[in-house]
C-alpha cells in the first residue's frame, strides 16, 4: 500500500450536468463515495467492474473486499489490490478531498502484460458482471409467484444481457404447447406469434423431449429458425426445458449494423433458458396448486351438503353455505371458535365421544345430533365424520363431518304418518258408508210406501209433506255413500268423464265445510264434451281448490265455478272472493309441504298433489291472485282426439 500526495492547481468549476457527463465518458471505472465508502455515484464502467447494475447507495467495502482497510485521510491518496473473480485482481486508486473519496481504478491493460492479456482481464470483468447478473435474474426468478410476474423478471434479464438485440419470450403450456404468455420488445412479423420454432441443436443442447409435442405449434428444423421481428438479419434462440418438458422459447434478433458473437450469445442464453425454464414450470404449479385449491374451497363451499371441519382443538376451520343457511349463523360467528359452543349442553358428551373416535383414525356415520343455531335455535343434523390427515399423510390433523339436515326429514316423517292416519281414516269412512246404505236403502223404502198409503186416505197431507222429506234426505245420503265408495275404490284407468258431475260431486264431497264456512257457490258452465280422465282424481283435484277457497274467505264468502272450451282444451276456473295470497307466496305454492296454515292446520301436499294428478292428464294449472281481490286456480285439460 503507498501513500502519496500530489499538489493540484486550481481550475474552474464544472456544472453538475457537465461533471455527470464527464464522469460517465471516463473509459475507466470510476466512482465518489463518502469516508464509510458509501457510493454517492459511479459510471458504467464501475458497476461492470462490480458486477452490479445498481452500485449507488451500496458500501464499496461490501462490493469489493480489502478496500475498507485503504481509507486515505483527507488530502491524501491510497493504492489497493482487489481481487475480480476468477483469480485476477485490479489495482484501485482513492483520492479523498474532505468528505468526499474519489476511487478510480487502473486500466487491465497497464496491469496486465500485452493486448491479448489485456483483452482477457475485460472478458473476465464481462463474465463477472454477466455471471452476477445470472445470480441476480435466478434469485428473482425463484421469488416469482405467478407466470405474470416471472415474464417481467425474464424480460428485464434478457434485456440487460443483450443490449441493443430485439427479443421475444414466449411461455406455453407443459401438456398442449398452447400459448399462455407472450412479450416483444421490438415489433413481430405478421403470423409468427403462434408458431414455436427452434434449432434441433438447441433442442439437444436442452434435453428436450420431442416425441410428443403438436406439429401445428412447435416446428423443430436443422436450418435457421424463420426471424420475427421486422428490419432483423440474425438471430438465436434457446427453449425453454424442464425435466424434458416444453415451457416456451426465448427469441434474440440481431437488427442490422449490430455486431455481436453468436456462440457465445448463444451459450449465454441457452445457461438463460434452463435457469428461467425452472421457474416458469414452478410457477405453472403454483399456479395449478392455486387453482385446484380454491376449486376444492367453492366445492366445499357451495356443496349440496352440510360441511363442517374442526382441528385437533376442536376450533372450526370449515363452515359452509349450507350450514350458515341452516342454522342463521355467519362464518365470522363461528370460525376459529370451540365447535361445542354451538352444539346443546345434553349433546355434547356425545359429540365428543365422536371427535375422539375421529382423531383416533375411525369413521362414524350417521351420527344424529343437534346444533344450536341463530337466537339459540336448535336444528337437527346427520353427520358422517372422517379423519383429516396432514400433508405427510401420517398425523390426523382434524375432523372434517359432511351431513344433511333432518329438520325436513322428520317433519316429512310426521306427515307420512298423518298420511296414513288419515288413509286408514278414509278406508275406514267407506266401511262405515257401506254399512250406512244398507239400512237407508230400507228407509228410503219403507217411507216410499207409507207415502203411497198416505196419498189414499184423506186428512193426511202433512203427514205425506214429512214423508217426502224422509224421502228426499235418505236419497241424499244414498247418494252421498254411493259416490263416497266410489271415491275410496281405487281407478287407475282413464275413461270418458262428464266434467260438470265431477264437480257437482266435488262441491258434494265439501257441502260440510260450504255449511260450517257459510259459503255459497255460483256455477257458470258451458257446454261441454266429455274428456278422457281418472274421475277419482279429479274429484280429488277439484276437493282440494274447494275447501282451499273455504280456508281463505271469511264467512259469506262466494265460490265461483266456470268451465269452457278454449282450442283444444277444456277450461276449468274455480275462483274465491278471499283475501288473495301473498306475492312473495306465489311462486312457492305448489312445492311440496310449503303452507302459510298454522301448524297442524296443513300439510302443504295438497296443491302439490294436484298439480301431480292435473300433469298427469296431459294439462297444466295455473294461478292468479292479488291481496284483497281473492284467488284464480285454472286448471286446463285436454279433450279428447276426434
Amino acid at each position: 500500500m503507498k501513500n502519496d500526495v500530489q499538489p493540484r492547481s486550481a481550475a474552474p468549476a464544472l456544472s453538475p450536468e457537465a461533471f455527470q457527463a464527464f464522469f460517465e465518458a471516463l473509459e475507466h471505472p470510476a466512482a465518489l463515495c463518502d469516508p464509510q465508502l458509501t457510493l454517492l455515484a459511479v459510471n458504467p464502467a464501475f458497476e461492470l467492474l462490480c458486477g452490479v447494475s445498481d452500485a449507488q447507495g451500496q458500501n464499496l467495502g461490501t462490493l469489493l473486499s480489502g478496500v475498507a482497510k485503504a481509507i486515505p485521510s483527507d488530502g491524501s491518496t491510497t493504492e489497493v489490490e482487489v481481487g475480480i473473480g476468477s483469480g485476477q485482481s485490479m489495482t484501485l486508486t482513492l483520492s479523498r478531498r474532505g468528505e468526499t473519496i474519489a476511487v478510480l481504478a487502473r486500466n487491465l491493460s497497464q496491469t496486465l502484460t500485452g493486448g491479448t492479456l489485456a483483452a482477457a482481464g475485460r472478458a473476465l470483468i464481462e463474465q463477472a458482471r454477466t455471471e452476477q447478473a445470472l445470480l441476480e435474474l435466478g434469485r428473482q426468478v425463484a421469488s416469482a409467484t405467478s407466470e405474470e410476474q416471472l415474464v417481467a423478471v425474464v424480460a428485464r434479464g434478457v434485456k440487460g444481457l443483450f443490449p441493443g438485440r430485439t427479443f421475444c419470450l414466449r411461455i406455453v403450456d407443459g401438456r398442449t404447447c398452447a400459448l399462455t404468455s407472450l412479450y416483444a420488445e421490438g415489433r413481430l412479423r405478421d403470423g409468427t406469434r403462434d408458431l414455436i420454432a427452434f434449432r434441433r441443436s438447441a433442442a439437444l443442447k436442452t434435453h428436450l423431449s420431442t416425441e410428443n409435442l403438436p406439429p401445428d405449434r412447435v416446428r423443430i428444423s436443422d436450418d435457421e429458425v424463420p426471424l420475427l421481428f421486422h428490419d432483423s438479419v440474425r438471430s438465436i434462440c434457446a427453449p425453454l426445458v424442464s425435466s424434458g418438458q416444453l415451457f416456451g422459447v426465448i427469441n434474440v434478433e440481431y437488427p442490422g449494423g449490430l455486431t455481436g458473437d453468436l456462440v457465445t450469445d448463444e451459450r449465454l442464453l441457452i445457461q438463460l433458458a434452463n435457469q428461467v425454464a425452472v421457474g416458469v414450470r414452478n410457477a405453472k404449479l403454483i399456479d395449478e396448486l392455486t387453482f385446484v385449491r380454491k376449486y376444492l374451497e367453492e366445492l366445499l363451499e357451495h356443496a349440496n351438503a352440510l360441511i363442517l371441519v374442526a382441528n385437533r382443538e376442536r376450533q372450526i376451520l370449515v363452515f359452509n353455505q349450507k350450514l350458515v343457511t341452516l342454522t342463521g349463523l355467519s362464518k365470522t360467528d363461528v370460525l376459529g371458535r370451540d365447535l361445542l359452543q354451538f352444539i346443546p349442553e345434553a349433546e355434547r358428551l356425545r359429540v365428543m365421544r365422536v371427535l375422539a373416535a375421529s382423531l383416533r383414525g375411525e369413521k362414524v356415520g350417521n351420527f344424529e345430533t343437534r346444533m344450536l343455531g341463530h337466537g339459540g335455535q336448535e336444528v337437527r343434523v346427520s353427520f358422517a365424520t372422517s379423519s383429516v390427515l396432514s400433508t405427510s399423510g401420517g398425523e390426523v390433523e382434524g375432523v372434517i363431518a359432511i351431513g344433511q339436515d333432518l329438520t325436513m326429514v322428520r317433519e316429512l316423517e310426521k306427515r307420512v304418518i298423518q298420511a296414513g292416519k288419515l288413509s286408514s281414516l278414509g278406508q275406514l269412512a267407506a266401511s262405515v258408508a257401506h254399512e250406512i246404505n244398507n239400512p237407508m236403502t230400507a228407509v228410503a223404502a219403507y217411507a216410499e210406501a207409507m207415502l203411497q198409503n198416505a196419498r189414499v186416505k184423506p186428512g193426511t197431507e202433512a203427514d205425506q209433506e214429512k214423508l217426502k222429506k224422509i224421502i228426499a234426505n235418505s236419497e241424499r245420503i244414498l247418494r252421498f255413500t254411493r259416490d263416497l265408495v266410489s271415491y275410496s275404490r281405487p281407478q287407475d284407468s282413464p275413461a270418458r268423464v262428464d266434467l260438470h258431475a265431477v264437480l257437482e260431486q266435488a262441491v258434494g264431497f265439501c257441502d260440510h265445510e260450504l255449511v260450517r264456512h257459510g259459503i255459497s257457490v255460483e256455477r257458470r258452465f258451458g257446454e261441454l264434451p266429455q274428456i278422457a280422465a281418472v274421475k277419482t282424481n279429479l274429484i280429488q283435484v277439484f276437493v282440494n281448490l274447494i275447501t282451499n277457497a273455504c280456508h281463505a274467505m271469511p264467512p259469506g264468502g262466494k265460490v265461483t265455478l266456470s268451465t269452457s272450451v278454449e282450442g283444444g282444451d277444456v277450461v276449468v276456473r274455480v275462483q274465491d272472493s278471499g283475501t288473495g295470497i301473498d306475492p312473495k307466496h306465489l311462486s312457492q305454492i305448489f312445492e311440496p309441504f310449503f303452507t302459510t296454515k298454522p301448524d297442524g292446520k296443513g300439510t302443504g301436499l295438497g296443491l302439490s298433489i294436484v298439480q301431480g294428478i292435473v300433469e298427469r292428464h296431459g294439462g297444466e294449472i295455473r294461478v292468479e291472485s292479488a291481496l284483497g281481490a281473492g284467488t284464480a286456480f285454472f286448471i286446463r285439460l285436454p279433450l279428447p282426439h276426434a
